[in-house]
């Protein structure tokens, strides 16, 4: 696999620490330890982190720039999906929405920049964001309602058939991690190849319009993974009348 060349000074400059990590995992140490994929979620970490610091600075109420319109239109965007959704109690749980669909749109758009990839079309990437939402929704599923309230949502309507219904709402349960990791992985991979094998063939023409459908992919996936979530979360913690 083509080496990038950030991942090369990662590799180059920052061995140590990760084959340190490596070893307190058990594994291995590797000569070069850094990923593209690795290297690519961790500059989007530092984005996230920098986007408050920057906002914090500039941040205004009677002339707020532009940056900090942005992310007013995504909370309250975010906020407003958010309350249709959950309804009552929404408001604790926007954290992670918001921190989720961020993460993952920055994910899928900085594959467009040059010399960049996308860490989203690699697997263990939206692994570990749908593992996340997947851990998130039982959580507060258990915290709302208790072991066994949040159990009875396994069992059904109907006490007599709670033996049929209760094992094919955890395997149902249970595959949700992975039709976000693979709905998330597959688009953003196929994606990215159509892109470049039609810059290999029209390389006048395709990249505007390949770009724009990139972009447009790149929202509508962050989208749909964190609707979904929201979607886990509401039927999590809603107490049945």
């Amino acid at each position: 696999m083509h080496e990038l060349w950030i991942t090369r000074l990662f590799n180059e400059y920052l061995a140590g620490p990760a084959n340190a990590a490596l070893a307190l995992a058990g594994l291995h140490a590797e000569e070069k330890p850094w990923s593209n994929y690795m290297t690519m979620e961790f500059l989007v970490v530092l984005i996230l982190l920098l986007i408050p610091l920057i906002l914090r600075a500039s941040i205004s109420v009677d002339r707020p720039g532009k940056f900090q319109q942005i992310f007013e239109v995504i909370y309250q965007f975010i906020s407003g999906f958010a309350h249709d959704i959950i309804g009552h109690g929404s408001h604790k749980h926007v954290a992670l929405f918001g921190t989720l669909f961020l993460f993952i749109l920055i994910s899928n758009l900085i594959g467009i920049v040059p010399s960049m990839e996308s860490p989203t079309m690699f697997a263990p990437v939206p692994l570990g964001c749908a593992m996340l939402a997947f851990l998130y929704y039982n959580f507060h599923g258990f915290a709302a309602q208790g072991f066994v309230g949040y159990l009875k949502h396994f069992a059904g309507p109907v006490w007599w058939l709670a033996w049929f219904i209760f094992p094919i709402e955890i395997l149902s349960h249970s595959i949700r991690p992975v039709s976000l990791t693979i709905r998330l992985f597959a688009n953003m991979l196929a994606g990215e190849q159509v892109t470049v094998a039609f810059l290999a063939l029209i390389p006048l023409v395709a990249p505007v319009v390949f770009m724009a459908l990139h972009v447009f992919v790149a929202f509508l996936q962050a989208f749909i993974f964190t609707v979904l979530t929201m979607m886990y979360v509401a039927g999590a913690v809603e107490h049945e009348h």
